[in-house]
């Protein structure tokens, strides 16, 4: 039996609103050195010295204001050269000049952050250690870098580039490659934690008896998992996802592994896992979804893939990432850890609404990021409105609307939202209106943008949305919080 309508929205209202300060946000991120192909357009410009130590300090003060604990070196040479004082390999810097590894350390241990040292890449970023020279070269910078870096203070652990498909079920020679470098790397810091960071939850077959099993093998202390959204693997990743989740901790509550998220904060200029498309700043509200899906699964910490050149301070002396995009999602994403903690309410505060014009916008099915889901009301190009009457009247109103935006189906946001207010249900007056900002690096993702607005002043008993839309707009789930002002 369907809950009587009030019913229905004070307890939607309440569960999301109150969730919205439980999300964790990202504490640590991969540092990349090199610029390799295309998607380091933005994020490693080719006209940029990636080498400078005076750069990589001022991005460790920035990824530290940021909030990130833990920095993950993705790799410490390339092309057959060290970004690090190696004897193994020419290095990949000026002679005389500090190593852009030994900035990195030096300015992480200032800030008190711990650093995970990768032992790749013995080539490129196309390492097979199926080859026995690129696995025996992986363990002989293991062996310098403990030397060079093991009793540093910023030193932590190591970063495995095994980064094999963990779908349909984890091979087991990704698991002996792993575990080889884990036990070599244990020899020399028996005190480090290693982690990993596998892609392939999209394609894992959960159900296979070997599946649990070949993970429980790994003798490492965290896995990052890759949750792929950036990616793209599926159409629509994170309705999935949050399943994927779930089944990954119901494997890692029985196992010694800490289980983290790797969550990918970026999308692509053109196509998508392309190297020669560009990495580009993801929506803010898709990146904060993977964030709550991988919270609600219980992860330990999240990092991304990654934080330095897809977010970039406004004021940075050294400007990476994407023009006026990457300063943006950053200052979204700064703003929002911030607040994020103070953004839960009291049922009390969710408002009752006795009658609406489109019932299916507070039944309490709230629909997701595929655009198929049945919960979201499709509206054709032009204006619509909707009424809805409060169960009993107010003078401090927040409506909260969810809008689904998906241009490969050409489903955008609405330009303007207009909110009426009337005390009898016959004269309304205009309260509040917004025109809603759409993230313009929109090719390749779905998300679900809130709407909303806010009213004090008069006390209002009905209320009247209008919704101007220049394209197909699909919109779910009101929501009132508020309440009569003391």
């Amino acid at each position: 039996m369907k809950r009587p309508l009030t019913l229905a929205l004070s307890l939607l209202c309440y569960a999301s609103l109150l969730c919205a300060g439980e999300i964790k946000p990202v504490t640590g991120t991969f540092i990349n050195l090199a610029y390799q192909d295309v998607r380091n357009r933005y994020t490693n410009p080719a006209g940029v010295d990636m080498t400078s130590p005076e750069l990589w300090a001022a991005k460790v003060a920035e990824m530290s204001d940021m909030g990130m604990e833990y920095l993950i070196f993705m790799a410490v040479a390339n092309d057959g050269q060290a970004f690090y004082p190696s004897r193994l390999m020419p290095h990949h810097y000026p002679a005389g000049r500090k190593s852009p590894v030994e900035a990195i350390m030096d300015a992480a241990a200032e800030r008190g952050m711990k650093v995970f040292m990768s032992t790749g890449w013995a080539e490129n970023q196309d390492d097979n250690l199926r080859i026995p020279r690129i696995k025996q070269r992986q363990m002989d910078m293991m062996v310098e870098l403990a030397e060079l870096f093991g009793t540093h203070k910023a030193f932590y652990g190591w970063y495995l580039p095994v980064e094999d498909c963990l779908g349909p079920v984890l091979t087991d020679y990704a698991v002996e490659a792993v575990n080889a470098l884990t036990e070599r790397a244990r020899e020399l810091t028996p005190e480090a934690k290693i982690l990993i960071s596998p892609y392939g939850i999209f394609n894992s077959d959960f159900s296979h008896p070997n599946y649990a099993r070949q993970i429980g093998r790994l003798k490492v202390d965290i896995i990052a998992y890759q949750d792929e959204v950036g990616c793209v693997r599926e159409r629509f990743p994170l309705p999935r996802l949050r399943e994927n989740w779930q089944k990954l901790a119901a494997i890692h509550s029985t196992l010694p592994i800490e289980m983290w998220a790797n969550c990918e904060n970026f999308t692509w200029e053109r196509g998508t896992n392309d190297r020669t498309s560009a990495l580009i700043p993801a929506a803010p509200e898709r990146f904060r979804a993977q964030l709550e899906v991988a919270s609600e699964a219980g992860v330990e910490r999240i990092v991304s893939f990654m934080m330095c050149g897809i977010f970039d301070p406004k004021n940075s002396p050294y400007s990476l990432g994407q023009p006026d995009l990457a300063n943006r999602a950053a200052s979204e994403y700064m703003s929002w850890a911030k607040e994020r903690n103070s953004l839960r309410v009291k049922a009390e505060q969710c408002l009752a609404i006795s009658h609406c014009s489109e019932p299916q916008l507070v039944d309490g099915v709230v629909a997701n990021e595929d655009s198929g889901h049945n919960g979201w009301i499709a509206l054709p190009k032009g204006e619509h409105s909707f009424e809805m009457e409060l169960a009993e009247a107010s003078d401090n109103i927040t409506l909260h609307l969810g809008a689904l935006n998906y241009m490969p189906e050409g489903i955008g946001l609405p330009e303007r939202i207009a909110l009426y207010g009337s005390a009898d249900g016959t004269s309304y007056t205009l309260l509040s209106v917004i025109q809603p900002y759409a993230w313009p690096n929109n090719r390749h993702d779905a998300w679900v943008k809130e709407l909303r607005l806010e009213h004090k002043a008069e006390r209002i008993k009905n209320l009247k949305i209008v919704l101007s839309c220049p394209s197909k707009c699909y919109i779910d789930e009101l929501r009132l919080s508020g309440g009569t002002a003391e």
